[in-house]
């Protein structure tokens, strides 16, 4: 078994500190609950987790014998980490389906990554 890490992408905006819709978000709630409940019942599920917006980071940057410390993010960019899953599956195709799956319970982009 190895472990993945399924990437979950938002899109930035100005409305970033806002929630969606309630019915635009209820049925990815549903589906997402759905999923997790899945990964569960399948022992593969390792720990998952949501972030808030990239506004709340702060970057810690090695400076020679210092380290600066500024707000987020580390970089600017159309979309930001939104979230993560981790799952621990028998190879990269159990993984692709798993992350398939996420990409279509979240409608967001997902991208796998294995452990090293």
């Amino acid at each position: 078994m190895s472990q993945y890490l399924l990437s979950i992408y938002q899109p930035y905006g100005e409305t970033m500190d806002q929630f969606p819709d309630p019915d635009f978000l209820a049925p990815i709630i549903r589906d997402v609950t759905a999923l997790k409940e899945d990964m569960h019942r399948q022992g593969v599920w390792v720990f998952d987790g949501g972030l808030h917006a990239p506004t709340t980071a702060t970057v810690l940057r090695p400076q020679g014998e210092d380290v600066l410390t500024t707000d987020g993010p580390f970089a600017e960019a159309k979309e930001h980490l939104g979230g993560m899953t981790v799952i621990d599956v028998e190879d990269l195709d159990a993984a692709l389906a798993w992350g398939e799956r996420l990409a279509r319970a979240t409608t967001l982009p997902v991208e796998v990554r294995p452990f090293q």
